[in-house]
């Protein structure tokens, strides 16, 4: 596949549980030896490994490919970048999941505290 084609033109995912790293190169648009290289770079991207180190990959892993994919190849990022925007991503869904516990804590809280006041 030529490497001009955006993630909207890419095969849609079929509903399979593992994908050989043949299926994923043709799936994201990325020869196999860059699927390789992009492991070494990309700690989030960790697939399976079977016997004779065979990779299989998840449905995950091939939405996380194709996003960095689309970071290298459609947005400009450098492996750095993409690596760095890759986290941020990552930190901004562990604060938003932080904020909703807070919130929770603080209701259950001010529950608490009315159920006391009632006491006498």
């Amino acid at each position: 596949m030529p490497e001009a084609v955006h993630n909207s033109e890419l095969p849609a995912i079929p509903g399979k549980r593992y994908f050989t790293i043949g299926e994923v190169s043709e799936l994201c648009g990325v020869k196999p030896h860059v699927l390789r290289y992009w492991e070494q770079e990309f700690p989030s991207l960790k697939p399976v490994k079977r016997r004779g180190n065979r990779r299989y990959y998840q449905r995950q892993d091939v939405l996380l490919i194709r996003q960095i994919r689309s970071l290298l190849y459609e947005q400009g990022y450098t492996i750095g970048g993409a690596r760095q925007q890759l986290s941020g991503q990552a930190a901004r869904e562990d604060l938003n999941q932080s904020q909703q516990i807070i919130r929770q804590m603080r209701t259950e809280l001010e529950e608490v505290l009315q159920i006391l006041r009632q006491k006498p």
